[in-house]
């Protein structure tokens, strides 16, 4: 899986690895179907403070679309979980809604 890390903030840059490593750890059940995740960084309001940090995670299938998440939390890393968390239960919804509607476009077999 390819994973592509966005940030203009110099202290989340230095995250770029575990950013990295939790997108894997995240996706590992679901990396075959994964093969491209795009994890962006911002510091909303800047040097203030508060519930700032967003990040944004966008999970890019093989022909099912994109899976896009977005979460904000006083840190880095509380915000990455959480949109983290977000796009892996959307690509799972995602996949079921794929899986029952492919169930109902079966031909039904009459008994002979």
């Amino acid at each position: 899986m390819q994973v592509n890390f966005r940030s203009p903030d110099p202290e989340a840059a230095r995250l770029r690895g575990q950013a990295e490593h939790r997108v894997r750890f995240a996706t590992r059940r679901l990396a075959w179907g994964v093969p491209r995740a795009s994890v962006q960084l911002a510091d909303v309001n800047g040097p203030r403070g508060g519930l700032d940090k967003l990040c944004r995670v966008e999970l890019q299938t093989d022909g099912r679309g994109t899976v896009i998440a977005t979460a904000l939390g006083y840190d880095w890393l509380a915000a990455l979980d959480q949109a983290l968390g977000r796009a892996v239960r959307g690509l799972v919804r995602l996949g079921q809604r794929e899986r029952r509607l492919s169930r109902s476009r079966l031909p039904l077999i009459q008994p002979s």
